[in-house]
């Protein structure tokens, strides 16, 4: 059923910029779990199985066992005000509308939606139209480009606009893992960090891992991925043998982009290694995959197996380097849009013209 558009003769010709993340449950609990785990892995673009083997699966052994586990880690890593990553995504979206109202005359309205869970695409897409957006800039905050992150939030607004009478003009961002600003941050995060706490004998730089099979079929993700390592550890003027790109998130027994994250943190341990640190690149924003997965149970796997000292560098979360670059990447891809956008004056003069011809209000 289309989606209902509101629309007014003379209303504002306004700008938006939507910045879409992965998603989180509502609470660290079993119950809020699995809906969020049904809709995610129900998603064809995160598990590319098909159907017809895949449906058992996920409804006679995940979906019954799975939430309870799953909401047991986010317990260990869930704040005061909520998800982490809902936490850091609305304070970055504060931030960047804060940003481009302090360097453009006419900004745009900035909005947040998540790509499983709430607040939904089709729930932000609806308001910022409602806002008079009659164009839209969509931003998943995914720096590498995966087909099962980037482009997943791709089909939501596709799927999104594809029940809309009236269209906005829409641009997207693939990705901006090469972009200098983001490559800068990154290295200031990890130079800050070091400055406060000592440099390690190895930074481990790890991604969240995709099925090798992805590759194959022609992903580029392992490209981009291993382009921001090379980038980082450019920056930080680091030699081959001080670091490490590795993938985590390992899921399943298919064959995922190697060398694995545990798997190198297992080796290093058992040659006693003094200090590793890792950072995680490929999210911007604090979450389960980066507090629990890595700040805990990889720092688990280091230590018992041998390691010495173990540290996390956080995401970039709100970082102001950050929010600049964020900035820099959504005016580049503003231009042209921002130039042409109709004041609240101009709008009412043409609505009344137009209702001087005739229009109905």
């Amino acid at each position: 059923m289309p989606l209902k558009s509101i629309y007014q003769h003379g209303s504002p010709n306004r700008t938006g910029v939507l910045l879409i993340n992965l998603g989180t449950p509502e609470a660290p609990t079993a119950q809020a779990l699995r809906p969020y785990l049904q809709e995610f892995l129900s998603n064809p673009r995160v598990i590319e199985i098909p159907r017809l083997i895949w449906w058992p699966i996920l409804h006679g052994f995940i979906l019954p066992f799975r939430p309870k586990a799953s909401a047991e880690k986010y317990a260990k890593i869930w704040i005061p005000e909520g998800s982490p990553l809902k936490v850091h995504t609305e304070r970055q979206t504060k931030l960047l509308r804060e940003a481009l109202q302090a360097q453009l005359q006419n900004p745009p309205i900035v909005e947040y939606a998540m790509n499983i869970g709430q607040p939904s695409v089709a729930t932000v897409m609806a308001k910022m139209q409602e806002q008079g957006c009659e164009r839209i800039l969509v931003i998943p905050l995914f720096p590498q480009y995966a087909a099962s992150s980037t482009a997943a939030a791709m089909d939501n607004v596709f799927s999104v606009l594809n029940r809309m009478r009236n269209l906005p003009s829409i641009r997207t961002v693939k990705q901006y893992h090469d972009h200098p600003g983001y490559i800068a941050a990154l290295a200031q995060n990890v130079r800050d960090y070091w400055d406060a706490h000592g440099r390690p004998d190895k930074l481990i730089i790890s991604f969240h891992g995709t099925p090798r099979a992805s590759l194959d079929k022609g992903d580029p993700y392992h490209c981009a991925c291993q382009k921001t390592g090379r980038l980082l550890a450019e920056a930080l003027a680091l030699e081959s043998n001080q670091y490490s790109v590795c993938f985590q998130s390992r899921f399943g027994k298919a064959k995922w982009l190697t060398p694995y994250t545990a798997v190198t943190l297992e080796q290093l341990g058992k040659e006693q290694t003094q200090r590793v640190d890792v950072i995680c690149p490929g999210f911007v924003s604090d979450c389960l995959e980066t507090l629990e997965e890595i700040a805990i149970e990889a720092k688990n796997t280091f230590i018992q197996c041998g390691g010495k000292e173990f540290h996390y560098i956080p995401c970039l979360n709100e970082r102001s380097d950050w929010i600049r670059a964020l900035a820099d990447i959504t005016c580049t891809h503003l231009q042209g849009w921002l130039d042409i956008a109709v004041t609240e004056e101009a709008a009412q003069l043409s609505r009344k013209l137009a209702l001087k011809m005739g229009a109905k209000d």
